[in-house]
């Protein structure tokens, strides 16, 4: 269809990303069993074939691209396959029958999951985090006792909310039975299938996104050991800082010591920064999903069971101390990353003004150097004139004694006294010439370089 305006091409893409998360009808009672594994990085496909092997068992086919989420009924089943950032929700619904005696005192005895193939199972390509059964009853059902109810999760103790405006009852235990499953009971006290899709779609979404944000938990006792080492050291490093002010500036002995604390400092600040990267993405991912958590506990719309701790009420009590300690952790990792370097920068400016400190004493001492070679080459010099005087005249003195001998009436005392001045003052001059050459010659390489 042309439309009479110029489209951008992410329109149907931002408009389908809408209805990607929605709900799919539920009709009442039915047993749902919900899987989330973690997927690991996209882009291998390894998560769409193993699908289409599924699918190929029950004679169907995959679409060649089949979005982030995907929907079919499988013999007796409806599975609904999504992926999400960093996991894939897995959930087959399995209809009953509006009455199921034989299951009344054990819902949870059969599990929907017994009907795929044992090998695919096998070969999931992840890690299975949460794996909840969930039976949803209808309002037909006799309604149990709470005595009754406690022995259906095997003597634990049960939370529970009226949810949906009074609509339906949950109850759950949050724990891992015998069976490796989870349980949760929901009760229809007049649901729509609507509602009742919204709801347990909700509930098993509460557990997947409980299990990957407890995730960061882990990580966040391991970081936090490495972390409270990293503060004592650093608080080490600027108590020697500090000694190192209070003692006042030594010489080479002290800018050694410098150097030694810079080199462990940077060492130091490296090892917060390994500790930042390897966990900082997980200590987000668990506060984004916490904040889903909250939003899915207000859809909830609970209202309190006598007697029964209600689901907010249940994971304030466990699941917020857990986010907070990630959180905790992460800020303090930022907060030693931003001490580490701090100190590295004053620890490098001190060594700087160190290695500074030790350039100026070289450079008075080259000039103490220099001015006493000055002086040396100034009394070398006058006692070359002197020696070059002391052999001219001795030269002169010869000539005049050779002319003397040969007849020439000289008085060689008399010309001896009067040459020695001429001979020294040329001397001098000659030598004054050449150290001026030289001077000259060297100014004229230095402008050229």
């Amino acid at each position: 269809m042309s439309l009479p305006f110029p489209e951008h091409p992410l329109r149907h893409a931002l408009t389908a990303e809408l209805h990607v998360r929605n709900f799919d009808p539920l009709r009442t009672p039915a047993r749902v069993l919900g899987l989330a594994y973690l997927c690991g990085r996209r882009g291998t496909g390894r998560q769409v074939e193993h699908l289409r092997r599924l699918l190929a068992h029950y004679g169907q086919s995959l679409p060649e691209d089949p979005g982030l989420k995907f929907s079919a009924d499988i013999g007796d089943l409806c599975m609904r396959w999504e992926r999400h950032t960093e996991f894939i929700t897995l959930s087959l619904t399995q209809p009953l029958s509006p009455s199921y005696p034989d299951d009344l005192d054990a819902p949870f005895s059969t599990n929907p999951i017994d009907l795929l193939p044992a090998e695919w199972l096998r070969t999931i390509p992840g890690q299975v985090v949460s794996s909840v059964l969930l039976v949803i009853e209808s309002a037909d059902m006799p309604e149990r006792e709470p005595e009754a109810l406690r022995t259906l999760f095997d003597g634990h103790p049960v939370i529970g909310a009226e949810v949906a405006g009074g609509a339906g009852k949950v109850f759950a235990d949050m724990r891992i039975h015998a069976d490796g499953y989870g349980h949760i009971l929901v009760r229809d006290q007049g649901l729509s299938d609507g509602q009742a899709g919204r709801l347990v779609r909700r509930v098993l979404e509460l557990n997947a996104y409980r299990a990957m944000a407890l995730l960061g938990l882990p990580e966040a006792r391991e970081a936090g050991a490495v972390l409270a080492d990293a503060d004592a050291r650093l608080a080490e490093v600027a108590a020697a800082l500090n000694a190192r002010d209070e003692g006042g500036m030594a010489s080479d002995q002290g800018l050694a010591n410098e150097r030694s604390l810079l080199a462990e400092l940077t060492a130091l600040a490296a090892e917060i920064e390994t500790v930042a990267a390897r966990t900082t993405s997980r200590f987000d991912a668990t506060e984004a999903y916490y904040a889903v958590i909250r939003q899915r506990l207000e859809q909830l719309r609970q209202t309190r069971i006598q007697g029964l701790q209600t689901f907010t009420e249940f994971l304030d009590a466990r699941l917020a101390p857990s986010v907070a300690t990630c959180t905790a952790v992460k800020e303090r990792q930022e907060n030693l990353a931003a001490r580490a370097a701090r100190l590295t920068g004053l620890l490098r400016a001190r060594v700087e003004i160190g290695l500074q400190e030790q350039n100026r004493k070289l450079l008075d001492s080259m000039d103490r150097r220099a001015r006493l070679q000055l002086r040396l080459q100034e009394t070398v010099e006058g006692l070359s004139v002197i020696a070059i005087s002391y052999y001219g005249v001795g030269l002169i003195g010869y000539l005049l004694k050779g002319l003397d001998a040969g007849g020439l009436a000289i008085d060689t005392g008399l010309a001896l006294g009067i040459a020695a001045p001429l001979v020294v003052a040329a001397a001098w001059l000659g030598l004054h010439r050449v150290k001026h050459g030289i001077k000259q010659g060297a100014g004229d390489n230095a402008e050229q370089d």
